[in-house]
């Protein structure tokens, strides 16, 4: 199954077992969802469902990832069950929280799970059916997993695979703030020695979608000639990054590690250089 599903794709899926979730993000996102969403889909929260932030972002980052028990536990009061197919969508062209939970989910273990090509606004435009207040569902019963199923890396490895030159390791964020040039989040600005840029944005199309399969094979075959084949994925926080996993997913490369501590773990911790291009 792609993990890019259009809004034309999503009005003609019957609805059994068919579960929409909404991961927008902002202080009224909650409110956002309850005043306006795509009929059935129920809301999914980036701080509390697709994270567990600690007391220190030096160890984890901004949004280290939960356990998978908790997550269980998340997708239970969910009413999500195994075999369910799942669409997530946004309001930010996936680049928050839809890749994201696109992410845990697929590293949970579910095979049938698409992100909204183009998210809410998309959808308004395509005539997708939308609704407001909270949705009715039951809970569904616990599924159990020992670990996350798609490959990590941690702040150690990532600075070893750098120091061998043995892997790839790709900053997804804005040029300005890999450059060092300012950073509107995190403490300092800059980037991981070694590592190489290559925006999200540049996953999509002048209208927000994303790249073909084709288009995006050939334009990361060309970045990445003669560069390690193992890629490391990382971002800010490690939400923004899995923008770029599903990308290399969608255009058929093997599924990139997910350095979920990111910049704000790494730029964080002391002792470890901090890299600028200005």
């Amino acid at each position: 199954m792609s993990p890019i599903i259009s809004s034309y794709e999503l009005k003609n899926i019957p609805a059994e077992n068919l579960i929409i979730l909404d991961a927008r993000t902002g202080k009224d996102a909650k409110q956002n969802y309850l005043e306006k969403h795509i009929k059935g889909a129920r809301f999914i929260d980036l701080d509390r469902d697709l994270a567990e932030i600690g007391e220190d972002a030096a160890f984890g980052g901004r949004h280290p990832l939960p356990s998978v028990e908790k997550f269980a536990e998340t997708l239970s009061d969910l009413g999500i069950l195994e075999d369910a197919h799942i669409v997530v969508y946004d309001d930010k062209n996936a680049s928050n929280a839809a890749a994201r939970a696109w992410w845990m989910l697929r590293s949970f273990g579910f095979k049938n799970v698409q992100v909204l090509d183009g998210g809410m606004q998309t959808a308004e435009k395509r005539g997708l059916e939308f609704s407001s207040g909270e949705e009715k569902f039951d809970k569904a019963p616990l599924i159990q997993k020992k670990q996350w199923l798609l490959p990590v890396s941690s702040l150690e490895i990532v600075e070893n695979e750098l120091e061998n030159h043995s892997s790839t390791v790709i900053d997804v964020r804005d040029a300005y703030r890999y450059k060092g040039e300012s950073e509107p989040i995190d403490l300092i600005a800059g980037h991981i020695p070694g590592a190489i840029n290559i925006p999200f944005s540049e996953n999509l199309d002048e209208n927000g979608n994303f790249l073909s399969p084709e288009v995006l094979k050939e334009k990361y075959s060309q970045l990445l000639k003669d560069k390690p084949e193992h890629l490391i994925i990382h971002c800010g926080s490690g939400v923004t990054a899995c923008h770029t996993v599903l990308a290399l997913d969608y255009a058929g490369f093997p599924v990139p590690d997910l350095y979920a501590g990111s910049w704000s773990e790494w730029s964080r911790r002391e002792g470890k250089e901090i890299a600028k291009d200005i």
